[in-house]
């Protein structure tokens, strides 16, 4: 299969920050993806909830141009062929998409495969699973599904963490004074809103990366 040329897939991996999922940003997913760039986060999820099949991998398409050869990974949310068609970094699965270790012997070893988990026996489960990073949450209560899982809580990532033998992506209701109170328990804390709803989204999504890459760092000092 060809791809779109980028950077090479061999030894992926996330690095910590700022992890943007995009669902139908007010600014639109070309312009948010290419702020997302500038400022420099470790990557971007595409998660398209249309039905036009041609519409999500022409998205995937452009989001994977915008992206290629950056420093900022490019990753499909449910869909393995839209991830490799589209020449994406990842696969990012839900809890009732595809089992995570046949989605891994479609996509191969290269490309990195996420999983969501809502609850800390998911957690455990998911450490038999092939995938190099699990999201953990709703922590706060969120809009951006239409049917949100339960709400487990800020206190809840410490188990989780505890727990875990992959990095840890926080997720669900994050803006920037949750994320200076959450700690350094996650590797990486996603936004949805927080950043597509800002009335500056590149200022925003910088402004909590880089809040909370120093609060790594002072953690690591």
């Amino acid at each position: 299969m060809t791809s779109i040329p980028g950077k090479e897939k061999l030894h992926l991996s996330l690095r910590p920050g700022l992890y943007l999922v995009l669902t139908e940003p007010r600014d639109g997913y070309e312009r948010v993806c290419e702020w997302a760039v500038k400022a420099g986060l470790p990557c971007v999820q595409l998660r398209y909830k249309g039905q036009d099949e041609c519409e999500h991998l022409s998205l995937a398409h452009k989001l994977r141009r915008i992206t290629a050869g950056t420093d900022t990974l490019f990753i499909v949310n449910d869909r393995p062929d839209i991830a490799l068609m589209s020449g994406a970094d990842g696969l990012h699965l839900g809890q009732n998409d595809l089992p995570a270790a046949e989605a891994r012997r479609l996509i191969g070893p290269e490309l990195l495969l996420g999983l969501s988990t809502h609850n800390l026996d998911q957690v455990a489960r998911a450490n038999d699973a092939p995938v190099n990073y699990i999201g953990f949450g709703p922590l706060y209560t969120t809009n951006s599904k239409t049917k949100s899982d339960p709400v487990v809580g800020p206190e809840a990532i410490l188990a989780a963490q505890a727990i875990s033998r992959h990095p840890i992506v926080a997720i669900g209701g994050l803006n920037l004074e949750r994320i200076l109170c959450l700690g350094t328990y996650a590797h990486n804390i996603a936004v949805i809103r927080a950043v597509c709803d800002a009335p500056k989204p590149l200022i925003a999504m910088q402004k909590m990366h880089a809040e909370y890459m120093a609060l790594l760092h002072n953690r690591i000092k």
